[in-house]
């Protein structure tokens, strides 16, 4: 795979209390992709920029919403989120900006 699209497959972490919670549970890290992104590629971007062994990858669209503001009705973009599989002993510190 080109090292340069890896690089741009993963957006950000995605931080809430159920992504602390999966992680906790599970050994799961949940990441904000592009919509393009597929399992493989995004697999091997965990592992090239966190330096991890990764388990397995599930996929996940978050759908648009509309939102009001007074008479005005907007759409919120969808989004698409994968939630990455760790293998036993594997952790990803964001607060130390990497492996741990």
């Amino acid at each position: 795979m080109n090292q340069q699209r890896l690089m741009q497959v993963l957006l950000a972490p995605q931080i809430s209390e159920k992504a602390t919670y999966v992680a906790d549970k599970n050994e799961q890290v949940i990441f904000r992709v592009v919509p393009d992104a597929t399992k493989p590629e995004i697999k091997a971007a965990v592992e090239l920029l966190f330096k991890v062994s990764v388990e397995s990858v599930q996929i996940s669209n978050v759908k648009s919403k509309q939102k009001r503001s007074g008479r005005r009705l907007g759409i919120r973009k969808g989004w698409k989120k994968a939630f990455v599989n760790l293998k036993p002993g594997q952790e990803i510190n964001f607060v130390d900006g990497g492996a741990a």
